[in-house]
């Protein structure tokens, strides 16, 4: 420091032709504690700032005349400032002969940041150096924590989109390594005891700690959250933090930042590398830790109702569907990916005195309340055909069902009423796709059967009747298997059209072949249904 409190000690490149004058400002620079690096032309200065740019050594500030034998000190300064390597370079401009404002303007309008017109004092000289680097320092440090502030968004943004825990964490630990430039490991602690652990890819190579390790981070993290919410940072000392788990070899401390939103939620530890005794902690890790804790409950939260609304369906949709007098019917269900919510889609089969009924449908919506609602349904659906199976009339009761009790809700459904002794089939559709009937000589066709959603009080058409033969197969299908965003429904029920006359015979060899050609990785649950005569009275 010098009597002003400014740092000296910095770089200082003079780009001067005359020997005298690069003798005289260095010798004043010099005195203040500054290391000057003298050069007697632009080119000189070019070819210095090259090798220093390689070398990582730049000065903190170039002195130019403004006079230069191969260019005027205002053409280096514009090359400088155009060169991202060289463009924080502070310049300051500096000439012996007299400058009047038109000078100083061009200066300033090739990139420089001062002008000073020699000879000048000692202070003077020497304010100007320290003004110009202090202003350079304080660009540099606005525009690194504009970048660390964008990493930290960018970060918050993968974190908040992460579809399950392993994603959460390896997101938090990725954001947590470039936000300090350190190894980092990221911790989850679940309300059960469930240790999450995602590393950044610096560490991914590593061998992966043991059973012991994690034992020793979770009861540390528990420690540390035990009567606290919010944010809480400390640096964790060698021997207590498990060697290894920040790098390959790393066996030193830790700086952690243990935080959970309230009592009794998951509570989520960042960790690097500590840098010392004097370690303060980085307050953008420790947003980033309150934002991981945000983005782990309700991600926690999500898994505990999608598992409810899965075993609800599972509970109420078996995976063998109940025998049928004169009828071979095959169900088939299967759950959206893991990062998708769970959604509404049911199907039914059940022996009523008109024959066997089947049901395919979905509530709209994708969540536990969607689920609540099929239940609702096919119960209502199981009670109501026992005093009358028609398909049209129960179509109308479900929509009396909705309207009453769920009048913000709409579902589609199919209903089917099979006679086994006539092959007579009456069908009802409110806004489902059609059943597809597939025939043994390799085509098929979908049934002219269409009607509104349920739910909202609509009239509903006559029921769509034909006939089955023995050797027919009967599809109903909900749209998760074949809907695709930006692909037009009717062309992917064409595609589901030939792929079924393709299938090879039985009904669970058409569920199976069609599930295996529509239903991997699907965005939505996926509900089937088949059925034959079998000629059995």
């Amino acid at each position: 420091m010098d009597g002003n409190g400014e740092h000296t000690g910095s770089t200082v490149l003079v780009v001067d032709d005359a020997p005298a004058g690069r003798h005289a400002l260095g010798s004043v620079l010099a005195r203040a504690g500054h290391h000057v690096v003298p050069v007697a032309s632009g080119g000189e200065a070019l070819t210095e700032l090259h090798a220093r740019v390689r070398d990582g050594t730049l000065p903190d500030v170039a002195l130019v005349e403004v006079g230069l034998p191969d260019m005027s000190g205002f053409e280096l300064c514009r090359r400088l400032k155009s060169s991202p390597p060289t463009a924080a370079l502070p310049v300051v401009h500096f000439s012996a002969a007299s400058a009047g404002p038109g000078v100083r303007c061009r200066g300033l309008d090739s990139g420089g940041e001062a002008y000073l017109s020699v000879p000048a004092a000692p202070e003077e000289i020497q304010a100007v150096v320290r003004a110009a680097v202090r202003g350079a320092r304080m660009r540099t440090g606005a525009e690194a924590l504009a970048r660390r502030l964008t990493l930290l968004s960018e970060t918050i943004v993968s974190v908040q989109a992460a579809g399950c825990m392993t994603g959460l964490v390896r997101a938090a630990a990725e954001g947590t390594a470039r936000l300090t430039g350190f190894p980092a490991v990221v911790f989850v602690l679940g309300e059960d005891g469930e240790l999450y652990r995602g590393l950044s890819r610096s560490r991914a190579s590593a061998v992966p700690p043991d059973a012991e390790a994690h034992d020793t981070v979770a009861r540390l993290i528990r420690g540390l959250a035990t009567g606290h919410t919010g944010a809480r940072g400390t640096v964790v000392p060698y021997p207590l933090w498990p060697a290894g788990l920040l790098g390959p070899g790393h066996a030193g401390d830790a700086r952690v930042v243990v935080t959970r939103t309230r009592e009794g939620k998951p509570a989520v530890c960042l960790a690097v590398p500590a840098r010392g005794p004097g370690d303060e902690g980085d307050p953008l890790v420790t947003r980033l830790a309150q934002a991981t804790a945000l983005a782990a409950d309700a991600l926690l939260m999500y898994q505990v109702e999608r598992h409810v609304a899965l075993t609800l369906q599972h509970s109420f949709l078996p995976q063998k569907a109940p025998p049928t007098r004169g009828v071979e019917t095959v169900v088939r269900y299967v759950p959206a990916s893991r990062q998708t919510e769970i959604g509404g889609d049911f199907y039914a089969a059940l022996t009523t005195a008109g024959g066997v009924l089947t049901a395919v449908g979905d509530v709209a919506g994708h969540s536990l309340d969607a689920a609540t609602v099929m239940v609702e349904i096919r119960h209502a659906l199981r009670a109501y055909c026992l005093e009358d199976p028609d398909p049209r009339s129960l179509a109308r009761r479900l929509d009396r069902l909705l309207q009453h009790y769920h009048a913000d809700v709409t579902a589609t459904v199919c209903l089917v009423l099979v006679d086994p002794d006539s092959g007579r089939a009456r069908i009802a559709n409110a806004g489902h796709i059609p059943p597809l009937v597939v025939r043994d000589d390799g085509t098929a066709a979908y049934a002219a059967a269409k009607g509104p959603l349920l739910g909202l009080g609509l009239d509903r058409p006559p029921s769509t009747e034909t006939v089955l033969r023995p050797t027919d197969r009967l599809l109903m299908v909900t749209d998760g298997l074949i809907e695709d965003r930006g692909t037009d429904l009717t062309v992917s029920m064409e595609h589901l059209r030939r792929a079924a006359a393709d299938a090879p015979a039985g009904v669970a060899s058409l569920c199976d072949t069609l599930l295996g050609c529509f239903g991997r990785d699907r965005q939505d649950d996926i509900a089937l249904l088949a059925l034959r005569l079998t000629g059995t009275v």
